[in-house]
């Protein structure tokens, strides 16, 4: 593990007073972490410095290939002080599998989790406190060879960004309404659908333009084949209570890996519920709406962690879900996650890491 070199700010911003009022990812901490790779000498030179513009050739690759990955975690405050981050390992794994897809060399996962660990201590007094509200841990990794030509980088940089953040979505833990997209695709199996890469995000931005003006939080696609089964939303993934069951749509290779979508699924076991992951198809959830079967829906991701849906639409099918309200096992989701990440509940699963 490479040691860090620190500079601090002489400008230390002004921290936010209403924290009620911070949204998702527009303001940012003092610092920021940064390591450079260059081919045959591996990651080096690790450091935290003020935050600041980054400086790049107009040639660099990722402006033409896009040939990046990132990743989205959150550090919270307890109500003793403590400082926890959740589930960092499991962003580390799945960052390594990004970039293994996208032909980036792999940041060590010992560097990795100091990098967060240090920059998260020194930004401490940045994590607000006050119900729904956390510090998004944003680690990324841009490929900077100043040349024009289809191939990988031979350098990059690995940088941490933090940001104070409230929830997710404007609505909070509202039900939000949910746009089944038959139109366009965001991936395919065999493509970059798992990674977690911004040319997912990009090819999402065309239906979610479509969803907006429908008066729809977010899209949920369909596969890129035979447009019929259920993949993943915008930014979470998505789950159903199907007549007592807990359904999600099974890893197929174009749908993240969600950490908070393992989370949910091993909670659902560890209560005794039966949980299935399996190819869904629209159809079928069509079906289940109109028979009464289909209980419940919530999303799943960093950013928003538990997200009721309360109505999903299909064509001109529109679903109401509970009613349009917040169905109890998502409610329980949602407090039993939240209640782990900040330390009201007992973390049996050993899921948090303090940071000291």
């Amino acid at each position: 593990m490479q040691e860090i070199r620190i500079e601090l700010t002489k400008s230390p911003k002004q921290k936010p007073a209403a924290q009620s009022q911070l949204g998702f990812g527009q303001l940012f901490t003092d610092h920021m972490y940064i390591m450079d790779y260059h081919e045959g000498q591996g990651w080096h030179d690790p450091r935290i410095v003020p935050y600041q513009p980054i400086s790049l050739e107009p040639s660099a690759m990722v402006f033409h290939y896009a040939q990046e990955m990132f990743e989205g975690l959150k550090a919270y405050r307890t109500e003793e002080g403590r400082v926890l981050m959740f589930r960092p390992d499991r962003n580390i794994a799945r960052a390594e599998n990004s970039c293994k897809r996208l032909c980036i060399p792999p940041v060590p996962a010992d560097d990795f989790m100091n990098a967060m660990k240090t920059l998260v201590n020194l930004e401490r007094d940045w994590i607000p406190t006050e119900p729904g509200t956390s510090l998004y841990v944003r680690p990324f990794i841009i490929a900077t060879d100043p040349h024009l030509g289809v191939h990988p980088s031979h350098s990059y940089q690995f940088i941490i960004i933090l940001s104070p953040s409230g929830a997710y979505y404007a609505s909070g833990l509202n039900p939000v309404k949910i746009w089944i997209e038959d139109d366009y695709v965001r991936a395919v199996r065999g493509g970059i659908g798992e990674a977690k890469a911004g040319g997912n995000y990009a090819a999402s931005l065309k239906a979610q333009e479509k969803s907006d003006a429908e008066g729809y939080a977010q899209v949920l696609w369909l596969d890129g084949v035979e447009r019929k089964y259920i993949e993943e939303v915008g930014s979470m993934n998505i789950f159903f209570k199907i007549a007592g069951k807990v359904v999600t749509p099974a890893l197929n290779g174009s749908i993240l890996p969600g950490v908070t979508r393992a989370t949910c699924l091993e909670l659902c076991r560890a209560w005794g519920l039966e949980v299935e992951e399996r190819r869904v198809s629209v159809d079928e959830l069509v079906a289940a709406a109109r028979d009464g079967s289909l209980e419940e829906c919530w999303g799943s991701g960093t950013a928003a962690v538990i997200s009721p849906v309360g109505v999903l639409r299909y064509g001109d099918e529109v679903m109401e879900i509970a009613g349009g309200g917040i169905g109890p096992l998502s409610q329980k989701l949602y407090d039993t996650v939240t209640g782990i990440q900040t330390g009201k509940l007992e973390d049996s699963f050993g899921w948090t890491v303090e940071i000291k």
